[in-house]
Parts: structure tokens; C-alpha cells; sequence
């Protein structure tokens, strides 16, 4: 074997290599259980580097070792176990009851691992667990899901029921311990549950319009539809919500030219004042230059905007986009997919 000191100088592995090196040095069952706190896209990565520093030198292993201890020694007790330091510190100042109180109100909710478990299940799994349940239990469970992956599992259950479950997302109230309590009982089996001495805050209109906005676009517009016969008023708002003035950039210049022509010179000054600069490029670049310059004189001329103001000119632009959408004259946002 030949002598470490004359192998060549390589560098010392990091980032993830050097993770996958130290998980690499573990027992199996110690490698086991860090794997096991990790997020699914991290267990991803880090196995893919695992691959990647397989014929890793000795030097090279010295110097991860040698770089873990350094940053071991620089650490805090931040990151190990802090929701007990804090808990500690707040006993000692205010006593068991109030500081009880006091993080009742400030510590973030604490997700119980039944609910964690849902991030590692597909789509159509999720659908089935919930397909047969009260839509306020589907509604429940998807504000707990990433948007893309809610859309997925909202597209799975039954069209009559879409409707109502994104009606239910958008004025979900507070959400109490007994509620997600009772959703675990149903998804799995019971598990111990940490202490949750607050409320957590899930749904809203921005939640239903994030899940709605990553359906296909024919399934979007049926729920928007179902959903105006609940609720006319809470369709407008996550529609509105779902599109938004940045959204226009995706117009191509012949849609954004038949935009412009539409709306009127005062709104879109306004509704410009507090665009960014991709937003004004796009839209001079789609007027004459002389239209443009006129457009742009009277944007330097008018004084401080509210915002408020500003964004009132904006959902005026975005209304005419939408009624010019509704009569083909142009599209909005379309998904790919559903375009032949």
C-alpha cells in the first residue's frame, strides 16, 4: 500500500461529500437513524454523493474528520435541542405557569410525526386515504401538503367534491390540537403526540389558489366554476389571487399588444408606477414609441402613488386580461399540457 504522504494533495472533500463521508464512517444502524431525520430530497442527495466518494482517499477522510471536529468545536447549543434550552430559560424567568402561557403563544406548531409521514406517500395513496371522508378532512389534510403535491391529490378525488374541499381550504379557520388529532386517528395509527399548547393557522384564499393554480388548466377552470355557485365572492378573490400582475409577462406580444389597446392610458400609468422594470420593458416593448414615451412622460411626472392605488390599477389591468381571456381574444397562464 503506498504511503499517504506521497499520495497527491487532493482536496477535502465538501458539502455533501463531506456528509456522505461521515455517514459513510457510521455504523449501519447509526447511518440508519440520521437518514431517518432527514427530508426525502435530502436522503436523495446525500445517497447520490455516497455513490459519488466511494473510492475517497485516506487524506481525504483525515480531512473531513479533521473539518467536522473544527465546526463541531464552533457550535452552540443552537441547533441541539433548542426547544429545550428556551423552555428552560423561560421556566427560570417567569415560572412553570406563565411561561407555559408564554410559549403557547410564540413556539411554532409542532408537526407529530403521522403527519410528517404524509411527505413520503404519492399522490394517488394520499386520495385514497381521504376519498371516502367529509371534504373538510381533505381539506384539512392538503394545507399540510406542498401546493404541487395538493394538486395532484385534488385532481384524484371526485370532481363533485373538488369544489367543495378548495371551498373549505379557503376559510379553514384555526386549526385545534383535537382537529389534527382526530386526522391522524383517521390517516394511521395513533402515535404519541407533542405537546401543542397553540393553534395553528392553515387554509386562506392564497393556500386554495397556490393548490388550485398547480391543477391542469381544464380541471382549474371546472373548480373555479363549481366554486362560484358556493361562494361568488370567494371564487373573485382566488382567482384573483391565483393570477397576478407579474403573471402578464407570460403574455406573448401579440396578446400583451390587444391588452394595452384595452385599458386606458390613466390605469395603466398608475398600474406601471409600481411595475418593476421587466414588467415595463415587456409592455413598452409591445406599444408604439411613441405610445411608449408618452406613457413613460407621464410616469415621471406624477408624484409619490399610493400603493394601495397602484395595486387597485393592477387588478383593473388583470380584470380586462381576464374578461379578454373569457372571450378568446387571449390567453392567460395556459398549462401546457392541455393544449394540442
Amino acid at each position: 500500500m503506498a504511503d499517504p504522504a506521497l499520495l497527491p494533495n487532493l482536496p477535502v472533500p465538501g458539502g455533501s461529500e463531506a456528509a456522505a463521508i461521515l455517514l459513510m464512517l457510521l455504523e449501519e444502524a447509526e447511518a440508519a437513524e440520521v437518514l431517518s431525520r432527514l427530508e426525502p430530497e435530502e436522503v436523495q442527495h446525500l445517497g447520490g454523493a455516497m455513490f459519488g466518494v466511494a473510492d475517497v482517499s485516506e487524506p481525504q477522510v483525515n480531512g473531513v474528520l479533521d473539518l467536522f471536529v473544527e465546526r463541531a468545536r464552533a457550535r452552540t447549543t443552537l441547533g441541539f435541542d433548542a426547544n429545550r434550552q428556551i423552555r428552560g430559560m423561560m421556566e427560570r424567568a417567569l415560572g412553570p405557569d406563565r411561561a407555559d402561557d408564554m410559549l403557547s403563544r410564540i413556539a411554532p406548531p409542532t408537526r407529530t410525526g403521522t403527519l410528517e409521514a404524509l411527505k413520503w406517500m404519492d399522490a394517488r395513496t394520499i386520495a385514497s386515504l381521504v376519498e371516502q371522508e367529509h371534504p373538510q378532512i381533505a381539506a384539512l389534510l392538503l394545507t399540510h401538503l406542498e401546493p404541487p403535491v395538493a394538486a395532484d391529490v385534488l385532481q384524484l378525488l371526485d370532481e363533485a367534491m373538488q369544489a367543495d374541499v378548495v371551498y373549505r381550504i379557503a376559510t379553514l379557520g384555526p386549526v385545534t390540537p383535537q382537529a389534527l388529532d382526530d386526522l391522524e386517528k383517521l390517516l394511521m395509527r395513533p402515535v404519541p403526540r407533542a405537546r401543542i399548547g397553540n393553534m395553528t393557522k392553515r387554509g386562506g384564499t392564497s393556500e386554495a389558489a397556490q393548490i388550485v393554480n398547480n391543477s391542469r388548466k381544464s380541471a382549474e377552470e371546472r373548480i373555479i366554476k363549481a366554486l362560484a355557485k358556493l361562494d361568488k365572492n370567494l371564487a373573485r378573490t382566488i382567482e384573483e389571487e391565483m393570477f397576478v400582475f407579474e403573471n402578464l409577462l407570460s403574455l406573448d406580444d401579440k396578446a400583451m399588444g390587444t391588452l394595452l389597446r384595452a385599458i386606458e392610458s390613466n390605469i395603466l400609468v398608475v398600474a406601471l408606477k409600481g411595475a418593476d422594470e421587466r414588467m415595463r420593458t415587456k409592455m413598452f416593448g409591445c406599444m408604439s414609441s411613441r405610445a411608449a414615451q408618452s406613457i413613460q412622460d407621464e410616469i415621471a411626472e406624477r408624484g409619490p402613488t399610493r400603493l394601495a392605488e397602484v395595486q387597485e390599477a393592477q387588478k383593473e389591468v388583470l380584470a380586462v386580461a381576464r374578461r379578454l381571456a373569457s372571450e378568446g381574444a387571449i390567453i392567460l397562464g395556459g398549462k401546457g399540457e392541455d393544449y394540442v
